[in-house]
């Protein structure tokens, strides 16, 4: 009978040790997540990364060191073409992937291996991009190139000025450069960064 006793209390210790580490596990697990939500958050936005007429080494020893400042935390970058040197992607992929194009400045050994026009997607927005989609003209040509495209955003370059322009909800931005902006001494250097959502695409022009 002792031994019943005993057993049936052991039971009860058990039990009640059981429900005990149940609760104590299931507040660890709330307290984990409302440390992991911020993260969750964060990860629900996307930062791309715009450079363009690097004209390296031609222009420029190198790629100004604030570039990879700026870049620093970026998701993805789009270099829209006049790299001139391959060794400008290698220095840029040890921050994130690079989508390039290339451009008018481009020799024979880069336009071989590069598109004219590409494009990626970020959630549900396609974003174009082409070095010079006749921008000197207006944006008559960008639209078309949008148009048949079906892009949210086109990327360009080739003017080395920056410049943002929404246009029946198509985003045409251009970084400007980093290295050699126009017109001389009165543009400053510069890239541009697109934060992107579900909801929504906020472009911004960074001068370095």
């Amino acid at each position: 009978m002792r031994i019943g006793v005993c057993g049936d209390g052991l039971v009860k210790t058990l039990i009640l040790g059981w429900r005990q580490r149940v609760l104590q596990r299931m507040l660890r697990l709330v307290t984990q997540e409302r440390q992991v939500f911020p993260k969750l958050q964060e990860s629900l936005a996307k930062t791309v990364g715009v450079i363009s007429d690097t004209h390296v080494p031609d222009r420029a020893r190198k790629i100004p060191e604030r570039v990879f400042k700026v870049f620093e935390n970026v998701d993805f970058i789009v270099h829209a073409g006049d790299l001139v040197q391959f060794s400008v992607i290698d220095e840029l992929e040890r921050l994130a992937p690079v989508l390039v194009v290339w451009g008018n400045m481009d020799g024979p050994e880069v336009r071989g291996k590069l598109p004219k026009l590409d494009s990626f997607k970020v959630f549900d927005w396609r974003i174009g991009v082409t070095h010079n989609p006749g921008a000197h003209l207006g944006t008559g040509r960008m639209r078309e190139i949008a148009g048949a495209n079906g892009f949210n955003v086109l990327i360009y370059g080739h003017t080395h000025s920056s410049n943002i322009k929404w246009e029946r909800d198509i985003l045409f931005i251009n970084p400007g450069s980093p290295t050699n902006p126009s017109p001389p001494f009165l543009a400053k250097p510069s890239v541009a960064l697109l934060r992107v959502t579900r909801e929504r695409i906020t472009p911004e022009i960074v001068h370095i």
